[in-house]
């Protein structure tokens, strides 16, 4: 807009706002968007730690847009009833736990996405029940997974025994190329423990399985495992060709004929 001043046209000022392209509608939905960013990527217990681990994970999800492979995943948990698969998927997805946690009945699914230097990973996790009454039902959600986490109680030497046995049926009937972790939950109680930790060390390392303890209430070692799978899925993975490969043909003697010449 020009207005007269003394005689002279001259260029009215306006705020910035008005004098860029975008209009108003525009830059509420950047607002918007602004806003949204933190509460769609991140989980509220993470927007509540300090800021500098905020932008690292901004940082890490922007390195997920130009990341080299975007890599689908399944993974699946098992275990018997009452260690705990349950509470450390949602400690890892959500970053929340409840005392109390209803029993899985069949089968809960989860997704969530890991950014790692070299890969994006979308894990998509099947919680699966642990009661007997659900055995049956298992290999419906372990077939095809890329990743199996067996899970079993500090506090229970039953829920052990019943991992080596899950450990012993993956073996015979899971995929070949199965990454599995074996995984001590609890580990807050340790006041409670019936499962030493060389135990359990020991059949990891005698079934070729990575071992873990967590404990899903306090959060420890949760992320550290599932950060460790990702990596473990990610180097398994076939890398993506990177460019056209040419192969040379060696000139054939004589005239080639075509069906439609």
């Amino acid at each position: 807009m020009k207005v007269v001043q003394g005689g002279k046209l001259k260029e009215a000022t306006r705020p910035w706002l008005y004098r860029t392209r975008w209009g108003r509608t525009q830059y509420l939905s950047l607002f918007v968007w602004c806003v949204r960013f933190p509460l769609t990527f991140f989980s509220v217990d993470e927007m509540r730690s300090p800021p500098p681990s905020y932008f690292n994970q901004a940082a890490l999800w922007l390195m997920a847009r130009t990341s080299n492979k975007n890599i689908q995943a399944k993974l699946v948990l098992l275990g018997d009833m009452g260690t705990g698969k349950t509470s450390l998927v949602l400690r890892f997805v959500k970053g929340q736990f409840f005392d109390y946690q209803e029993s899985t009945i069949g089968a809960a699914f989860f997704t969530q996405v890991l950014s790692l230097n070299e890969a994006t990973i979308k894990f998509d996790i099947w919680d699966t029940a642990g009661q007997e009454r659900y055995h049956s039902l298992a290999p419906m959600y372990y077939r095809g997974a890329a990743a199996a986490v067996v899970v079993y109680d500090i506090t229970s030497s039953d829920s052990f025994e019943r991992a080596k046995k899950w450990i012993q049926e993956l073996q015979r009937q899971g995929n070949p190329n199965l990454i599995m972790f074996l995984v001590a939950n609890k580990v807050d109680l340790e006041e409670k423990r019936k499962v030493g930790s060389e135990e359990g060390e020991q059949c990891a390392k005698e079934n070729g399985l990575t071992f873990f303890e967590t404990s899903a209430k306090t959060a420890q070692n949760v992320n550290e495992l599932f950060y460790e799978i990702a990596k473990r899925v990610a180097k398994a993975a076939p890398s993506r060709p990177t460019g056209m490969k040419l192969h040379s043909r060696p000139q054939e003697s004589g005239r080639r004929f075509f069906c439609c010449s």
